[in-house]
């Protein structure tokens, strides 16, 4: 701005002075052709009565270093002339101030030389005698006078550009220095011009709505930071080119990455999946895909981002399915154990009762056959009990209301109920510990207890026991259930809670049970929010405990 002030008061200025030369220049030439011609007129009066006086002789006298004087007779002739012999000039009638004043009284002409650097000023008036006296003088021309005055004029200009521009300098940064000393942070009120007035108070308003726009975008970027980085699912935006613009801890932990401004997604992990599902969301497609890294199975989502028809970028959204995987494989397998555990059974009940349809079959076969299908149904009937029970544990679908439990007392209630089967195996069971008390459903906490207990009698050993244990800590309420049977292998005991599965097959089927009593036990203390501990030695004995929190 300073500069062009500057520049524009310098332009003006030396424009002024240009046009102020030319119009003074212009001004004096005509006033000195005007006065040239009132001396010339002057001077033709006095030389007119002078001639009427002295006649010819006058021109014989008359000082013609500065003026020329001529005589001219009604017809043309020269009669006098200061600077010519008469006899050797041309007749003047054609002249146009010789016209003019023979017609007018006075005439007046202006002729220039060949090189046009010098003109003659001729005036003419009418004597009394009818003859014509004709009075000229020369004069340079206009050009002429400005070639001689170009060097002051020069020196002048020279003058007047630098004032100018010292001038225009101060000025500019005068104009300039209140205007450059405006607060912008508080523009009103102002101390430099009035007429800035509206235009900054614009200013200051504008200035506000961008300071309020800005907040509320980094009000909404903050946001936004928040709600991506607590995101359990990894969150990538990508350009159109794959650079990655935004990339939240989740995805970086998930990918196993180090990220840093201006990198590519192509770049940034090895997984053809990842590049895959990149270039079909670039080329404006969704995509999805699964990718497996360290152990662990996440879900590639990816959709492109477009500006009108054009696609600008993508977004890649990364869920962890590790555990919709496993327990989709844990559907899958439970499925077809259902399938293996319900056909076993029901092939052999379907089997006796055909036999027994044919009516071929004695009195005491068909008992024997008869007490075969009870146990087979019974067994059915054991096994979708507990596909039911581990079914409402699995929804939360549980109709009961939880309950103060005495957890000593309930656990002798479930010993009592196996006695029996005890005995038979030969094994002792106990009950001891301190009377704690939990909150929790008491059907579902029998069921645990029950099932833990009829493991240890059906896995142990003639002669051994069956111990559970009751104590109560500042940490919480634990019960334990101990034997010194055949104890589990370190490296079965992560799956002895799986459905169906059982660590020796073959001692299982001579025991009976539907493998589903520690999964029920699992699910039982995940519905309580329980901890289960699981110590075992192949020979030696397992102990498991659930500790439950304190009511």
């Amino acid at each position: 701005m300073n500069k062009k002030i500057f520049r524009s008061t310098l332009l003006v200025a030396l424009l002024v002075l240009l046009a102020s030369v030319v119009l003074i220049f212009g001004i004096l030439i005509g006033f000195f052709e005007n006065q040239i011609q009132t001396e010339l007129k002057s001077e033709i009066d006095y030389i007119s009565h002078t001639v009427q006086v002295e006649g010819n002789s006058f021109f014989e006298s008359f000082d013609s270093s500065s003026k020329r004087v001529t005589l001219i007779s009604p017809d043309g002739t020269v009669l006098a002339d200061t600077n010519h012999n008469p006899e050797d000039m041309d007749n003047h009638l054609s002249r146009e101030e010789v016209k003019d004043a023979l017609s007018n009284g006075e005439g007046k002409s202006v002729r220039y030389s060949d090189t046009r650097t010098e003109k003659t000023i001729y005036y003419a008036t009418k004597l009394p005698d009818g003859n014509i006296l004709r009075v000229s003088t020369k004069q340079v021309t206009a050009f002429t006078m400005l070639l001689g005055l170009l060097q002051p004029i020069i020196f002048v200009f020279a003058f007047a550009v630098v004032l100018s521009l010292i001038l225009s300098y101060r000025v500019s940064a005068s104009i300039v220095k209140p205007i450059n000393s405006i607060d912008l942070d508080n523009p009103v009120p102002n101390e430099a011009y009035e007429e800035l007035s509206p235009l900054l108070r614009k200013i200051s308003a504008q200035k506000r709505t961008i300071e309020h726009r800005i907040r509320e975008a980094k009000r909404h970027q903050e946001e936004f930071r928040l709600i991506t980085e607590n995101m359990s699912e990894g969150f990538l935006a990508i350009d159109e080119r794959g650079v990655v613009l935004i990339c939240n801890k989740a995805a970086l932990r998930l990918l196993g990455i180090e990220f840093s401004e201006g990198q590519n997604v192509f770049l940034l992990n090895i997984s053809k999946e990842l590049r895959y599902v990149t270039k079909i969301a670039l080329d404006g497609k969704h995509a999805e895909s699964e990718m497996a890294l360290d152990e662990r199975t996440y879900n590639l989502i990816a959709n492109p981002v477009f500006d009108g028809d054009k696609t600008i970028g993508a977004i890649i959204l990364i869920p962890d399915i590790t555990e919709t995987h496993k327990r989709e494989q844990l559907r899958r397998e439970f499925t077809s154990n259902v399938s293996h555990e319900l056909k076993t059974p029901l092939t052999s009940i379907s089997g006796f009762a055909e036999i027994m349809k044919s009516g071929t079959t004695d009195e005491s076969t068909v008992v024997d056959f008869s007490t075969v299908i009870y146990d087979e149904a019974q067994r059915l009937i054991a096994l979708v009990s507990d596909i039911i029970k581990l079914s409402e544990l699995d929804e939360g679908s549980i109709n009961l209301v939880p309950e103060t439990i005495d957890l000593l007392d309930l656990a002798k209630e479930e010993a009592s109920r196996l006695i029996p089967g005890a005995e038979k195996a030969n094994i002792d069971i106990s009950v001891n510990g301190d009377n704690a008390k939990i909150h929790g459903v008491r059907k579902v906490i029998g069921e645990m207890l029950y099932n833990l207990l009829d493991n240890a009698i059906k896995y142990g050993k003639s002669g051994g026991y069956a111990k559970v244990e009751i104590k109560e800590s500042i940490s919480g309420v634990s019960v334990s259930v101990k034997d010194n049977g055949i104890g589990i292998p370190v490296s079965e005991q992560p799956r002895i809670f799986e459905r169906f599965y059982r660590v020796d097959k073959s001692h299982s089927k001579e025991v009976g049970g539907t493998g589903l009593g520690l999964s029920i036990v699992k699910h039982g203390a995940i519905y309580h929010n329980a901890k289960i501990d699981v110590e075992s030695m192949p020979d030696v004995g397992t102990t498991i405990t659930i500790t439950f929190n304190k009511q």
